[in-house]
Parts: structure tokens; C-alpha cells; sequence
């Protein structure tokens, strides 16, 4: 079990971390959406709960829940941009399909 932040990513991750004193990593998780079934969420980890598995990747630790763990199990993380647009991209082995406008996926 992994999940990876790449180097950009793990670095946009401290960036944000900056001024923010209680967050201890990035939390990666999934909610049901969209019409293929599951969409990414992200935000600061300001706690580990029990049921939590963490990872460190690149320096930064990346908080997973027991329910969204095999969903994401594996997935890489990058940082990217295009022209004015800036923001991760996942890469996740699990995904089957994705919806036509890329906000939700299958597994």
C-alpha cells in the first residue's frame, strides 16, 4: 500500500502547510459523485484517527481513511500547470473510467 506525492506536489502541499501550525499533512480522500461513482477530496489533516493509515512521501505525510484506502491505493500525485491553471492530478491504478467531463471516476 502507497500513495505518492511527487516531488511538485509534495512541495505545493508544504507551501499551503505554511502559517498553518495544526495540520500534519495533506488528508487524501473519495465521496460518491458525479455519474462514474467517486470523486477525489483534499485537504489539510489537522488530526489522525484511528482508523487512518498514514503515509510520507517526498517529506510530507499524506492521511488516508480505512473506508477510501482501497479506492486510492497506489495513486500518485503531481502538481501541475497549464497556462493560468494550476492544480493535482492523480494517477491511480484503480480507476476504470472516467465521466466525460473528469470530475468523477469508477473503480
Amino acid at each position: 500500500m502507497a500513495i505518492n506525492l511527487t516531488p511538485a506536489a509534495a512541495e505545493r502541499v508544504r507551501q499551503y502547510m505554511r502559517g498553518r501550525d495544526a495540520a500534519v499533512g495533506l488528508r487524501l480522500g473519495v465521496k460518491t459523485v458525479g455519474c462514474s461513482g467517486y470523486a477525489y477530496v483534499v485537504d489539510l489533516a489537522h488530526t489522525v484517527n484511528a482508523d487512518d493509515t498514514v503515509f510520507e512521501s517526498n517529506g510530507v505525510k499524506v492521511v488516508v481513511s480505512e473506508k477510501s484506502l482501497p479506492i486510492v491505493d497506489g495513486t500518485e500525485i503531481d502538481f501541475t500547470r497549464q497556462g493560468l491553471n494550476e492544480g493535482f492530478a492523480y494517477h491511480n491504478p484503480n480507476v476504470r473510467n472516467m465521466c466525460g467531463c473528469g470530475e468523477s471516476f469508477g473503480v
